[in-house]
């Protein structure tokens, strides 16, 4: 694919590739989030529904997009009574996730206030002469101004394709903790370190289900300020004990029965032995054509094996 580009010089809006490529938000959600950012800053008092139906967004479309905006954290909204007893309901859009108490410390106004430049403490001290010299060397400039940002480093484990099953399973259980709580926000590398530590508990016979819930039942009150050191702490603290590996019981053998030796048969005919099953005296052939003969003179008789004469 080609792909051709320029970049504007006026008119355009600045979009974090958090924003442009989250897994979460779906194309509506993150156009109306960019236009609203885009806007200036007196025409953002209008509600969100207006901006929505500015670019064709109604109905079930943008309730779809305002709820994606609110389940990943860039949308919040409170709902209060007024002074007269009229409901207001007031919004915040963000351009990153925020917590609920985040958010409402932005809307507070506690966010961070840039300093003005002519508003800094000076420094303590006369001027000083610039130091008159050569450039920095070759190495330390391609050192230290590189255009783009080194590559990952990947260990042998995580090379593609030769992943461990425990390891990739206990990495996705690690990613998928921010949709429970947004305190729990690791990043790729952070998961990759403590994903380790929650294989081991695979490993041990506990579900991925098992083990999201016991990293996400009891959360401290206050919040998590590191989510990387409470995950850590969590899966060291409470790991549980390793099953005993008891042997699988062998299947009974039914006893064999000892082997009768072989007899000889009396029967006619040539000398001949069998292994009996019981008392038998004769061998089966015999016993056989004995029992034909004494049948077939019971018919000659004009007796039938029943005991009555044919008819």
């Amino acid at each position: 694919m080609l792909r051709h580009a320029i970049a504007p010089v006026r008119r355009y809006t600045k979009a974090s590739h958090d924003v442009v490529r989250h897994p979460q938000l779906n194309s509506d959600a993150k156009v109306l989030l960019l236009y609203v950012q885009g806007l200036p800053e007196d025409s953002a008092a209008k509600p969100l529904s207006e901006y929505a139906g500015r670019l064709g967004m109604k109905g079930r479309a943008y309730q779809k997009a305002k709820q994606l905006l609110t389940e990943c954290g860039y949308l919040h909204e409170w709902r209060e009574q007024g002074v007269r007893g009229r409901w207001v309901t007031e919004q915040l859009l963000a351009n990153v996730t925020l917590t609920r108490e985040e958010a409402a410390g932005a809307r507070a106004g506690e966010a961070a206030v840039a300093v003005p430049p002519g508003e800094h403490t000076p420094t303590v001290g006369g001027p000083a002469c610039r130091s008159v010299g050569d450039s920095l060397p070759k190495e330390e400039l391609e050192e230290k101004n590189l255009p783009h940002p080194p590559p990952e480093e990947h260990t042998e484990d995580h090379i593609e394709g030769r992943t461990p099953p425990d390891l990739a399973e206990a990495e996705g259980v690690l990613l998928s903790l921010r949709y429970v709580n947004r305190d729990l926000l690791l990043g790729v590398r952070e998961a990759r370190l403590l994903a380790a530590a929650a294989a081991e508990w695979l490993r041990r016979g506990v579900t991925t289900a098992d083990l999201r819930r016991a990293l996400t039942t009891g959360l401290p009150a206050d919040g998590i300020r590191s989510a990387v050191g409470f995950l850590r702490h969590r899966l060291l603290q409470k790991l549980p004990a390793a099953k005993a590996l008891t042997p699988a019981p062998q299947p009974e053998r039914p006893a064999t029965l000892a082997r009768r030796t072989l007899v000889t048969c009396p029967g006619p005919g040539a000398e001949h032995v069998f292994r009996p099953r019981a008392d038998e005296t004769h061998c089966l052939r015999c016993r056989t054509a004995t029992a034909y003969e004494a049948t077939l003179q019971q018919w000659v008789q004009g007796v039938s094996p029943g005991g009555t004469r044919p008819s």
